[in-house]
């Protein structure tokens, strides 16, 4: 492909499309074949950043004003033009991070439903009447917007979690600085041009993209965003909480997970080990509700052993747009290399490799990001691989004697996102439900997956103890304003 067929992309500022100050691009590749570059994205700096928040401080007052309705309808609108793209967004996706079409898909028919879903909030109620002691007085509540909000996304779901902190921002009436990651940026300019098509009034979504120790740290410390909803490690989230904090802004953040599931000797062990595939190494295990540590019990553990081994061996790697593939590349050399340093770090410490986790580089696979499923045993769980967040396909296997025990392992972490666990038991899923620290409970599921009407966020290190989707949604994105009127 010559470089005069690939498009650049600008920013998205006050409703144009602009290159950046700089003049300067960078190249979005393909994890599955470094050769192939999906397009050139803005190498922006902080005087891209200041006009994007300054036309979204213009049009807030403006887009604040007008009805829930009518705001609503521009997401429906903008909804339509997504479903209408899915398929090229969708192509996008895969080319640009990796993951199958099959999922990208997927994530981009859920990126529809979530744009539905608070196009309709614009027409539910935003406030209480509160009895008052004054008999001749009316009390009630309403909510009102933050301001100029800052949506810092990563890049391994770059649709859906885009639209479930843009989709709400605009509803409640809050305009949005958006800066997606940069190995998204094709796909994440192709949501905005479906915001830009459906009429949305200039400076209320504005993009700008760029590196995170520029744009990223550019919106934490700047006097007119308001609020900052970020989702990434928590190293990152750790510092947009000091810095949204040191301003009195207000911040909400998503980061990791080193989730969980628990196979009790009553549960359907075919199932079960499906639930570790899937949570564990669909998208390549680069989701923060990802499974990443399987916890088997005893009398069971040889025959679930066996049979994962068996359903590992089974999983197609490759191009994700390729007929026939399961899963694709690391999204970049960095995941890549990381996933494989974790892999050496648990040889390392002890553990045993009992499958997988070599880079592959033959024909089919040399030039892109490639790497087998990894499963361990004879983990102790003060493992780095036991600890910290991989976001790559690896498990670790436990076997545990009773519930009880368990669950003091799977609660040995920093992180309390996702957990899930497979019986038979009604006592075992209570048991469960109780005493497992995580924000997401699964029972007879794998602890990936959530839906975009239900409440979603973690635990302990995993998030700000806030909530992102459905209606918890408002609680971030509005303040609110208790009214007392006295005729």
């Amino acid at each position: 492909m010559g470089s005069e067929t690939i498009k650049q992309y600008g920013n998205y500022i006050g409703g144009a499309w602009t290159p950046p100050a700089s003049q300067q691009f960078v190249p979005s590749r393909n994890p599955a074949n470094r050769d192939d570059i999906v397009g050139y994205v803005p190498k922006s700096d902080m005087q891209d950043l200041n006009r994007a928040v300054q036309m979204a401080k213009e049009a807030k007052k403006t887009w604040a004003r007008l009805p829930g309705p009518t705001r609503g309808n521009f997401l429906y609108r903008a909804a339509d033009e997504l479903e209408k793209r899915l398929d090229e967004v969708a192509g996008t996706m895969t080319r640009e991070m990796g993951k199958t079409l099959k999922e990208a898909k997927g994530e981009t028919a859920r990126g529809v439903a979530i744009l539905r879903y608070y196009a309709g909030e614009g027409m539910r109620k935003i406030g209480d009447v509160i009895p008052s002691s004054d008999s001749s007085g009316l009390m009630f509540t309403t909510r009102v917007p933050l301001g100029v909000v800052g949506v810092i996304t990563p890049w391994n779901f770059p649709v859906a979690i885009p639209l479930w902190k843009i989709a709400p921002a605009l509803i409640y009436g809050n305009t949005v600085v958006f800066k997606p990651a940069l190995e998204t940026s094709v796909t994440a300019a192709l949501i905005v041009e479906c915001f830009d098509k459906a009429g949305l009034p200039p400076g209320v979504l504005n993009m700008v993209i760029g590196s995170g120790s520029v744009i990223g740290e550019g919106i934490i410390r700047h006097p007119d965003i308001q609020g900052i909803t970020f989702t990434g490690s928590d190293q990152t989230g750790m510092k947009v909480a000091q810095g949204a904090l040191a301003r009195g802004a207000k911040y909400q953040l998503e980061m990791g997970g080193k989730n969980p599931l628990i196979v009790m000797e009553d549960a359907d062990l075919d199932l079960a080990v499906e639930a570790a595939v899937s949570g564990g190494f669909a998208s390549t295990g680069q989701k923060c509700t990802a499974t990443s540590r399987v916890f088997v019990q005893r009398s069971v553990y040889e025959q679930f052993k066996e049979k994962l081994l068996r359903r590992t061996k089974e999983i197609t790697i490759g191009d994700g747009l390729q007929e026939g593939v399961w899963m694709g590349p690391c999204a970049s050399e960095s995941q890549l290399n990381t996933v494989l340093e974790y892999i050496e770090s648990g040889i390392k410490e002890g553990a045993a490799l009992i499958y997988g986790g070599k880079r592959l580089t033959d024909a089919s696979h040399a030039n892109g990001y490639y790497i087998e499923p990894a499963i361990f045993e004879q983990v102790t769980p003060n493992m780095r691989i036991a600890q910290e967040e991989i976001f790559g396909p690896v498990l670790a296997l436990f076997p545990f004697d009773d519930l009880n025990e368990a669950l003091e392992m799977a609660n040995d972490v920093k992180y309390g996102l996702s957990a899930s666990i497979f019986t038979r038991n009604i006592g075992n899923m209570l048991e469960f439900v109780q005493g497992i620290e995580a924000g997401m409970i699964r029972i007879n599921a794998e602890t990936a997956g959530v839906e975009l009407q239900a409440p979603f966020g973690g635990m302990k290190l995993s998030s700000s103890h806030s909530r992102e989707q459905g209606q918890a949604a408002i609680e971030f994105y509005t303040s609110i304003k208790t009214v007392f009127v006295k005729p």
